[in-house]
């Protein structure tokens, strides 16, 4: 199958099936076919958009099985979001170059990796009685979608921001479900969180290469799209060693450290 054919049937399947599309065989060749965003991915009726608000539940109620299970649907919407916003990167940014079709051989490899994490939630939530679709799926991330006009735009959103934010709440919601001794869920945590320091530093490499004269971080900044700004790039408690890890530069993160709007998450000081 070639890597477009499997990107589509990511993008524009309804199943979950369609989803989890294995990328064994793919064939990764150039191709100069354009491709039309569609409104919305392709969904089943169980797992279309509903922007119908439902809060996260605080880690003080974790002792709650419900509640652990209702924090795992929202990490699961957010792996679903970026499996097929990664697809439609595939399909979306032309190949013109060989530097092109390596960009897109990382997009693959990140996709499995958030197929992984997806089928880890699923199964977890399987066992609290929940089901991927139980409660409402926002398309929060989806709605930047058709703002990220090229792959700068693309990598300074997904990798170096949405990403990197999770760099900081893995990590808190590890510590949450082991403080309830639930260690299963304690442990898929920390394994995304491993990938996610490889998502983040696929992020950087790429900008590094495109980045010019640029420093880095203002290369980032001018590439957010929208009204986004790098403090969605931060969870709840910031971590610099783990984004040394990722292979982010000492000014970057002490940039994206101080950096302060009224982003409401960054600015919490109780939870």
């Amino acid at each position: 199958m070639h890597y477009r054919e499997y990107a589509k049937q990511i993008l524009e399947g309804a199943s979950l099936d369609d989803k989890l599309l294995s990328s064994k065989a793919i064939v990764l060749t150039e191709s100069l076919d354009l491709y039309d965003l569609p409104t919305n991915p392709g969904r089943v009726k169980k797992l279309e958009f509903n922007n119908e608000q439902v809060k996260f539940p605080r880690s003080a109620s974790f002792h709650l099985e419900e509640k652990r299970g209702l924090a795992l649907h929202f990490f699961a919407n957010h792996e679903l979001l970026a499996i097929e916003m990664m697809a439609a990167a595939l399909l979306l940014y032309p190949d013109t170059t060989k530097e092109m079709l390596t960009f897109k051989k990382g997009l693959i490899k990140t996709i499995q990796d958030e197929q992984k994490h997806l089928k880890m939630y699923i199964a977890r939530m399987k066992e609290f009685g929940i089901e991927l679709g139980d409660f409402p799926l926002n398309d929060f991330f989806w709605r930047s979608m058709d703002k990220l006009k090229t792959p700068s735009h693309f990598y300074s959103a997904m990798a170096m921001t949405f990403e990197s934010a999770n760099l900081d709440f893995a990590q808190f919601y590890e510590e949450g479900f082991r403080a309830v001794e639930d260690f299963k869920t304690a442990e898929i945590m920390r394994i995304v969180l491993e990938d996610e320091i490889s998502h983040v530093a696929l992020g950087a490499h790429w900008l590094n290469q495109w980045r010019g004269d640029k420093d880095l971080w203002n290369y980032y900044k001018t590439h957010l799209p929208g009204v986004m700004t790098p403090a969605r790039a931060k969870g709840i408690h910031f971590d610099k060693e783990i984004r040394l890890k990722a292979g982010l530069d000492h000014e970057f993160i002490r940039e994206l450290d101080e950096f302060r709007d009224e982003f409401k998450v960054t600015n919490r000081k109780n939870w």
